[in-house]
C-alpha cells in the first residue's frame, strides 16, 4: 500500500473526492467483497458463477 507521501497531490485529491462519493464507495466495497469471496472459495471463474445464478436468477 502506498503511503500518502508517495502520491502526487492531484492523485491524492482525486482519491479523497472518490471516498466521499457514496456510489464509488459502495462499488469499491462490493469489488473488495467479491475479490475476498473468490479467494476464500478459490474460484477461478472470477465471480461469474455464484449460488443465485445457479438457481436461475441472473
Amino acid at each position: 500500500m502506498m503511503e500518502e507521501s508517495q502520491l502526487s497531490p492531484s492523485r491524492l485529491d482525486n482519491l479523497r473526492k472518490k471516498i466521499n462519493n457514496e456510489d464509488y464507495l459502495k462499488g469499491a466495497i462490493q469489488r473488495i467483497a467479491l475479490m475476498l469471496s473468490n479467494e476464500l472459495l478459490d474460484t477461478s471463474q472470477g465471480g461469474l458463477y455464484h449460488e443465485r445464478q445457479r438457481k436461475g436468477r441472473k
